[in-house]
């Protein structure tokens, strides 16, 4: 089992940048697929980002390919998302989640991962 706990959320302007860090604790991150995951008030919760267990394969949303990017350090156990060019769409509570099926490629499904942060708060100004 292992345990995530979200970091770096704030508030920023549109256009402005945010990393947020996902630091686990208990089994080591290397045995899952990561992800990145978001729901903003009144929806469901939505993909945002993937990474397989050593980094070769990152998968993005559409509506934040080429702003956000996704990464890992196995070594540190955690997981960061750096987001460039904030939109006011992108508010939102952002979670990082876990998914013990090394044998896929990062899914978009929320109920693919089993494991999940607190969540952290992500609003844009506009």
């Amino acid at each position: 089992q292992v345990h995530l706990l979200e970091s770096g959320g704030g508030l920023v302007q549109a256009g402005g940048s945010l990393t947020l860090s996902c630091a686990a604790s208990g089994r080591p991150l290397s045995h899952y697929i990561m992800g990145w995951f978001r729901q903003a008030a009144g929806k469901e919760r939505e993909f945002v980002a993937g990474v397989n267990r050593f980094s070769s394969i990152t998968y993005y949303a559409d509506s934040v390919k080429g702003r956000f990017t996704i990464s890992r350090d196995n070594g540190k156990n955690t997981v960061d998302l750096l987001m460039n060019n904030l939109k006011f769409e992108d508010t939102a509570v952002y979670y990082c989640a876990a998914d013990p099926d090394v044998s896929s490629i990062p899914r978009v499904q929320v109920n693919a991962y089993d494991y999940w942060g607190q969540g952290t708060q992500v609003t844009v100004s506009s």
